[in-house]
């Protein structure tokens, strides 16, 4: 295609599926496309597996317009997997080589930021199936902290560990001289556990095929610490608590100055699950945490491939989205 580059690629994309959007630079939907996942961890030939899945995935949107990667103004990646300094090299060398100019590439976490604060700065928790924060201040530094899915970086949260920590309580009940919680006898049913002599082997089979029903159990944790459960209650305000660590850490290792933080909540255990205890909790322990701080906290409700197409026209016009780019986007997206 000649003439002036005249259009931003935003791509969200997770270890499931990933969304690419085409959007003209006064903030038009151009195309979209739904697909598989594009993350290096989801296949066997690693990173050269994701080359290929962004090059056929991006490629099938691209070329309904006639359109390459040298033609777009400005890109911006979300990418799963991209948790580490050697990962984010490795991506990024691998979007290079796809022969896309100017671009950002950073955790998906990033996008919540970019969606969910209208001055594209802040916070956001991930609360998902996993757990993740990141942060991007004024200036424009980013932070990640955690994501890797492990105690290690306080990933102590999302629907996964809260459906092991469930499984955990009842087993330390019945095995562990634990206390006693409501947890157990509904746990055992939900792993399918005939009684309690099989309540590790049938959790263990179930996190191994993947087949854990993770939102039943990380619900019945929360509806547990809901009711005063004090085992469930102190599991749930852990988690809270590592959490709160997580964004007290991003927003001191970063440069807000002395005016309000907005921090963007996303990922399914924030937004959606019921109970809301983990949230009031994790609320209240990073007021707690930052008590000089006016930290905003906003549920995202816009999808976060609309933050990759908003940091894409960042790009472009070399500032923010105005407030009439950014609603523009965020309706074209709904």
């Amino acid at each position: 295609m000649n003439g002036t580059p005249s259009y931003v690629l935003g791509v969200d994309g997770g270890n499931t599926k990933t969304d690419y959007y085409l959007f003209d630079l006064d903030g038009r939907r151009v195309g979209s496309l739904r697909t598989g996942t594009c993350s290096h961890e989801q296949f066997k030939d690693g990173y050269a597996g994701a080359k290929r899945a962004l090059a056929e995935q991006a490629g099938e949107l691209l070329g309904r317009y006639g359109l390459e990667p040298a033609d777009l103004a400005a890109a911006a990646f979300g990418l799963a997997g991209a948790d580490i300094p050697s990962q984010k090299r490795e991506l990024d060398r691998v979007i290079r080589e796809l022969g896309y100019g100017r671009f950002e590439m950073d955790n998906d976490s990033f996008l919540g930021i970019k969606a969910g604060s209208p001055s594209g700065a802040g916070i956001c928790s991930i609360n998902g199936t996993g757990a993740c924060t990141g942060g991007i201040d004024p200036s424009g530094r980013r932070l990640q902290v955690g994501g890797v899915g492990s105690e290690l970086s306080g990933d102590e949260s999302g629907g996964a560990y809260l459906a092991r920590r469930a499984v955990r309580l009842a087993y330390d009940e019945l095995y562990r001289v634990g206390p006693r919680t409501a947890l157990t006898a509904p746990a055992l049913r939900l792993v399918g556990a005939a009684g309690p002599e099989e309540l590790l082997e049938r959790a263990l089979e179930a996190m191994l095929s993947r087949s854990l029903p993770a939102t039943e159990l990380a619900t019945l944790l929360l509806e547990a610490a809901a009711s005063g459960d004090a085992a469930a209650l102190a599991a749930v305000r852990h988690s809270a608590r590592q959490m709160a660590m997580s964004t007290a850490g991003c927003v001191r290792g970063l440069d807000f100055g002395s005016g309000p933080v907005d921090v963007v909540l996303a990922g399914s255990v924030w937004v959606k699950a019921s109970p809301p205890i983990l949230r009031e909790l994790y609320m209240e322990e990073a007021r707690a945490l930052l008590p000089q701080t006016e930290l905003r906290f906003r549920l995202l409700e816009e999808p976060p491939a609309s933050g990759a197409v908003l940091w894409a026209l960042e790009l472009v016009h070399g500032r923010p989205a105005s407030e009439t780019l950014r609603a523009r986007v965020l309706e074209a997206m709904r």
